[in-house]
């Protein structure tokens, strides 16, 4: 089993489970034990709904819009949404091909995850080097229309779908920066989208050398490619590592592990609380290269899921100073079940926990040295986050001090 935490695929743990629906009944090929029964009168009375239903088919104006498998979408989607969780959805036919592309990586649209916060829309992060990213879209930004409607009271997916499309055609997003009161319409041609995995370089201070790594997903190789980019360090006298996770939304759990594992030696990397209160403890592998070497871990407003949880263990176990803003929040786990008819439910199954007991989802992580990076500081070019790593590196000073 693979288990994903995707940012920019809204965070998941992805266990695809074949379930076989009737009225009152489950089977379920996980288990092996056949039909369970459920009791309606126990569970949920759904007179309500069969009355509606019947009332619908009688008296609307126009029945011939009134197909089975509309309301049937209709009332299944309503009742995953009654929840209240953005993560926990239902997803028709459509939609779940749509998902399972971007778990393949062949997705469409400006590049940028986005989730409910507040009933608003909320860009978590634009992914690096994306139609979003490039036409100004940063995280916590608020998006008001799609194309001039107004998305109020519309679903996370709903939203999406509006926002994404063919390469080539343009989307139009009203947007409200985060902290001003006026609209920005940002016309973004979408492209198809891939995810860049890391950049790395030497960066040159005038305290000495540093490393620096900007891993932009936890993806199918990136543990290789910052395993060769760590190799390309050695022998260039550098002071200490600068690993950059801001806006990266995520990606495999194993990533985050081997990513951890790769600095510290030994401890929990995260704490996985289950329904009924039920905690699975994942810890390091036990074969750091680098447990010594000082380590700056970036983070900020677009840093979710599977970054997070490397943060949050690095910060807990005292191994890493955090520099930034606090990350962005995205601390559940979700499985993936199919339904029939091609249809899926994505439901919440799971917290995410760092080694101290930190529910991320509630409190994100918080850094070490507060810094912001102001909308001027982007359309300026200027990076005072990383100056700051830099500046404590080299020569263990705090920019804020």
């Amino acid at each position: 089993m693979a288990t994903l935490v995707l940012g920019w695929h809204l965070g998941r743990q992805y266990e695809q489970r074949a379930l076989l629906l009737s009225e009152y009944y489950i089977a379920d090929s996980d288990t092996g034990s056949g039909k369970i029964l459920l009791n309606p009168q126990q569970d949920a009375n759904l007179s309500l709904m069969w009355r509606t239903w019947k009332l619908l088919n009688q008296y609307y104006v126009e029945p011939d819009q009134l197909t089975s498998d509309k309301l049937t979408m209709g009332a299944v989607e309503g009742l995953v949404r009654s929840v209240g969780d953005p993560y926990t959805t239902f997803m028709s036919p459509k939609q779940n091909e749509s998902f399972r592309d971007m778990i393949q990586g062949s997705l469409e649209g400006i590049g940028a995850e986005l989730t409910v916060r507040d009933e608003l829309i909320v860009v978590v992060s634009p992914l690096k080097g994306s139609p979003a990213e490039k036409a100004g879209l940063l995280p916590e930004d608020v998006i008001a229309k799609v194309n001039g409607e107004d998305i109020a009271g519309l679903s996370l997916d709903e939203v999406i779908s509006r926002v994404r499309g063919k390469k080539g055609t343009t989307v139009t997003l009203t947007i409200y920066h985060k902290g001003e009161s006026t609209p920005v319409d940002l016309a973004i041609e979408r492209q198809q989208i891939t995810v860049p995995s890391l950049e790395s370089e030497v960066k040159t201070a005038t305290g000495g050398q540093v490393g620096y790594i900007a891993l932009h997903q936890f993806g199918d190789h990136s543990m290789q490619e910052v395993r060769d980019a760590l190799e390309s360090f050695e022998g260039q006298n550098i002071k200490g590592i600068i690993v950059d996770l801001r806006f990266n939304g995520g990606g495999y759990l194993d990533g985050a592990v081997d990513f951890v594992s790769i600095f510290l030696s030994e401890g929990l990397v995260v704490q996985v609380q289950k329904r009924g209160g039920d905690i699975d403890k994942t810890e390091v592998l036990g074969d750091a290269q680098y447990p010594d070497i000082p380590l700056v871990v970036l983070i900020n407003e677009g840093s979710a899921s599977a970054s997070e949880i490397m943060a949050g263990a690095l910060q807990d176990q005292d191994r890493a100073t955090i520099i930034g803003k606090t990350s962005f929040g995205k601390g559940t786990v979700q499985d993936v079940i199919d339904l029939p008819g091609g249809s899926s439910l994505r439901v919440t199954v799971a917290h995410w926990l760092t080694p101290n007991g930190k529910n991320l989802g509630k409190e994100g992580v918080e850094p070490d040295i507060e810094v912001d990076r102001s909308i001027e500081d982007y359309k300026a070019d200027r990076d005072p986050q990383l100056d700051a790593a830099l500046l404590w590196l080299t020569e263990g000073k705090d920019v804020t001090k």
